[in-house]
């Protein structure tokens, strides 16, 4: 028997462990409110650019290869605040809460800029040890292989069953989203969708596009979703009262509000703004804790 199989307790998902110690409020709402897009919580934040426009200059002096973008910044930002704040790396499944067993972010990867440009999954997930760099690195791997030929599994299921007469589809479709519900879809199908990790990031900025609301969905696990906008130059109010322009991103942060109360989540976003503003603390490992 495997170490994995030894640690699973009855209730235990293969991705999660069932929480059974929690508070009245947070197993009532499951049951009255089971579905994961009627529980959408939408927060958007505005992030002054400057410090990571310092912090990427002062990175791709000496990366040339691979170089570090806003966009790794994020992503390295959101997964050191889903280590922290462990609540928002939780998930609900068929009324009931697990706190997940990884923490992963995932976004779909363009293969080339165009109409006919085909998409690819690429997923990182972190380890308490991890830092910008070895993210970063992970980052590279994952999209050299997401435009590479290599096709990934959870695209090559959806291939296969989308090539079945429609009603076999929608039949095996209802199927395993039976299974989805109860925690047993095979790994095959979803060992590499976006929808099983802790975050999905859309990187709109990338084609020129505003941020903005993103629904989460009832297929999978996944409990928020952030949209990063286009950098662009925003007017401001300074302390003399005169008006400056500085530049800036917008996020468009969509959370599962039965995971945790309104003052975790604020918190955990004053944690992520903080991270933002201070890029540098991104070298510390996932796991070390910050004052914020």
């Amino acid at each position: 028997m495997s170490k994995e199989k030894e640690r699973r307790k009855f209730g235990d998902r293969f991705d999660g462990k069932l929480i059974k110690k929690i508070d009245p409020m947070h197993v009532i709402c499951p049951i009255l409110y089971p579905n994961r897009c009627d529980n959408e919580a939408y927060i958007a934040e505005r992030i002054d650019m400057a410090p990571i426009r310092a912090y990427l200059e002062k990175l791709n002096k000496e990366e040339k290869d691979f170089p570090y973008t806003t966009f790794h910044i994020i992503v390295t930002a959101i997964l050191k605040t889903l280590t922290l704040r462990p609540k928002l790396n939780r998930f609900v499944a068929n009324k009931l809460m697990y706190q997940r067993n990884k923490t992963v972010a995932s976004f779909v990867v363009k293969k080339l800029f165009s109409d006919e440009g085909e998409e690819a999954l690429a997923l990182v997930e972190a380890k308490p040890e991890d830092t910008m760099q070895t993210i970063h690195q992970k980052l590279f791997q994952q999209i050299s292989v997401s435009r590479s030929d290599v096709v990934d599994k959870s695209s090559e299921s959806m291939d296969i069953v989308s090539k079945m007469p429609r009603r076999l589809t929608r039949a095996f479709c209802e199927f395993i989203c039976f299974l989805d519900r109860i925690g047993k879809c095979p790994k095959g199908f979803i060992e590499t969708d976006p929808y099983y990790t802790s975050c999905v990031l859309s990187n709109l900025g990338s084609l020129h596009l505003h941020s903005g609301y993103h629904h989460l969905t009832n297929w999978g696990t996944c409990s928020l979703f952030c949209i990063v906008g286009e950098i662009k130059k925003t007017s401001y109010v300074k302390e003399d009262g005169t008006v400056g322009v500085k530049e800036t991103v917008d996020l468009g942060l969509t959370v599962d509000e039965r995971l945790a109360d309104g003052y975790y989540c604020a918190k955990s976003i004053r944690l992520l703004e903080k991270l933002l503003a201070n890029p540098e603390l991104l070298e510390l490992p996932m796991g070390e804790e910050i004052e914020y």
